[in-house]
């Protein structure tokens, strides 16, 4: 199993509504490409807030090949959108994981 995990810094003014967006909107689009099979949006804790939340953003892919197809055919487009919604409101950045046990 293979984690595509977005770690995205979200500004106060704009979080409720991103978190709102990702649950109803991205996250199911991302889903929607056949290339993950579940998904998971955390808040990370016991970090600096002071410009906002961060979120950890997570989505399973059976092997890396999906999630390579995934960074191939659909990611460009789908953070595209994301941008052009959220701007300079987020940071995010991108790790793939392994899961071991």
């Amino acid at each position: 199993m293979i984690i595509y995990n977005v770690t995205s810094k979200v500004d106060w003014s704009i979080h409720e509504e991103w978190v709102k967006w990702m649950q109803e909107e991205h996250m199911p689009e991302v889903i929607a490409t056949g290339c993950f099979t579940h998904y998971q949006l955390l808040r990370i804790l016991e970090t600096d807030e002071e410009e906002g939340p961060t979120y950890a953003a997570q989505y399973f892919a059976e092997n890396k090949l999906l999630q390579e197809l995934y960074n191939d055919q659909y990611a460009p487009e789908l953070r595209q959108k994301a941008f052009n919604r959220w701007a300079n409101h987020i940071l995010s950045f991108r790790s793939i994981m392994q899961v071991i046990n």
